[in-house]
């Protein structure tokens, strides 16, 4: 690893972050303060891409605005011509991006520099860094049990006892371009993760505390939409868990 500047010398860098944004005008500086001041005390050399997916706020505009009052920072935006997704724009941001190492960051600064801290810290430690909410503050009951519920049956379809698939784990970024997901919600990140463990990805679990913010009204995770990901998500597990059996067995 290098030091921690923005790449000069042409070599690939150490970590792409992918920062996804809809109308997050009110957390994306504060994210993007979070990111840089993490990055500036670890040894790895970086690049930023916000990705602004249809955003009808001043997000766009005020990740301009910070490029321009920070130019030392290696940032950039990409704003999709419509709302793309979440997945989708995850996936895509690994094509734009040419960092050995890959992780997303959500633009609503949930993750306390702490988290950030211990999560990007352990770059390089296995081709998957997971993290996994030791406390979180803020969460309704109700969304606890029903992550908790989410997490048991991706483990029970998948044979894994993974703590926790959703909390935006680091990967080498060839893996993301090579396997991306097709899920297109809230599943996605549980499909790319048993699948990088069934092609035998080593990995490793982290344990960061987590501040849950509610979303905007009509942008709750809990939609139809999101059930229906997660409904792909298991399909496709189980599929892949009973083709890697069959193919054991005529071994």
């Amino acid at each position: 690893m290098t030091e921690n500047s923005p790449n000069k010398s042409g070599d690939i860098l150490d970590l792409s972050i992918v920062i996804p944004c809809l109308n997050e005008e009110k957390n994306i500086k504060d994210t993007l303060d979070a990111v840089t001041e993490t990055m500036a005390e670890l040894p790895f050399t970086y690049e930023i891409l916000v990705i602004d997916d249809g955003s009808s706020d001043a997000t766009a505009s005020i990740v301009l605005r910070y490029c321009e009052t920070h130019p030392q920072l290696p940032i950039k935006l990409h704003k999709n011509a419509r709302n793309r997704g979440f997945a989708r724009s995850y996936v895509d941001a690994a094509f734009l991006t040419q960092g050995k190492y890959y992780r997303l960051v959500c633009g609503d600064n949930a993750e306390p520099k702490e988290a950030l801290s211990a999560i990007l810290g352990s770059l390089g430690k296995a081709d998957i860094v997971i993290p996994y909410h030791s406390q979180i503050t803020g969460k309704p009951p109700f969304r606890r049990a029903l992550s908790r519920s989410y997490t048991a049956l991706v483990n029970f379809f998948s044979g894994y006892k993974i703590a926790y698939y959703n909390g935006c784990a680091i990967h080498l970024r060839y893996n993301v371009m090579r396997w991306g997901p097709y899920s297109f919600g809230f599943g996605f990140q549980a499909e790319l993760i048993t699948r990088l463990l069934d092609e035998g990805a080593t990995y490793i679990e982290i344990p960061v505390p987590n501040v849950h913010r509610e979303k905007e009204k009509g942008s709750s995770a809990i939609n139809i939409k999101n059930f229906l990901s997660v409904g792909h998500t298991l399909l496709e597990i189980v599929i892949r868990r009973m083709r890697r059996q069959m193919f054991q067995d005529r071994k």
